[in-house]
């Protein structure tokens, strides 16, 4: 007996060929969308955190300083506060004072747990609010008129446990 040589019809290579070359295709598509993917390092996200630690306060204080424009305009006033950077929850002072109009808080977190600062008027209306964060400062502005504010960390249990102040606008 003579044995036959294997045979192979076109149909079945012309099949692995069209796979194969899928295959490959499929493969260089997916590694160039993987490089694209890596290579990029831009980000979305963005920081206002400030690289200058905040000096430690060693006695609550009520920080206040006012600039008042002529020419009639309202007056600025920039008041600051921290959390506690030992983690507890409270802020280094319990009272701010402040003019009336345009009033900058600026609140610096050096404390592992995330705070804000919400301020809240005589009704209980939240009148503005920094965001939750941790490590580093924000600065909150808002227009007040003359009158006794809330000040206070909304994050649940921190007012409870003390973190509030008063805030008061003269």
């Amino acid at each position: 007996m003579t044995s036959a040589a294997p045979t192979t019809d076109r149909t079945t290579t012309q099949r692995f060929r069209g796979r194969g070359g899928l295959s490959l295709v499929l493969g260089v598509a997916l590694a160039a969308l993987l490089v694209a993917g890596c290579g990029s390092s831009s980000s979305s996200s963005t920081s206002s955190s400030s690289s200058t630690p905040a000096a430690p306060a060693t006695t609550p204080s009520t920080s206040s300083s006012s600039t008042s424009s002529t020419g009639g305009a309202t007056a600025k006033s920039t008041v600051s506060v921290a959390a506690n950077p030992e983690g507890e929850l409270k802020y280094n002072t319990t009272s701010l004072t402040a003019k009336a109009g345009n009033v900058s808080i600026d609140f610096t977190n050096m404390s592992s747990l995330a705070h804000n600062v919400t301020i809240e008027s005589s009704s209980g209306t939240q009148v503005g609010a920094t965001p939750t964060f941790q490590g580093g400062s924000k600065t909150l502005s808002v227009d007040l008129k003359p009158g006794t504010y809330k000040f206070f960390c909304s994050v649940p249990g921190h007012r409870q446990a003390g973190m509030e102040g008063t805030l008061t606008v003269q």
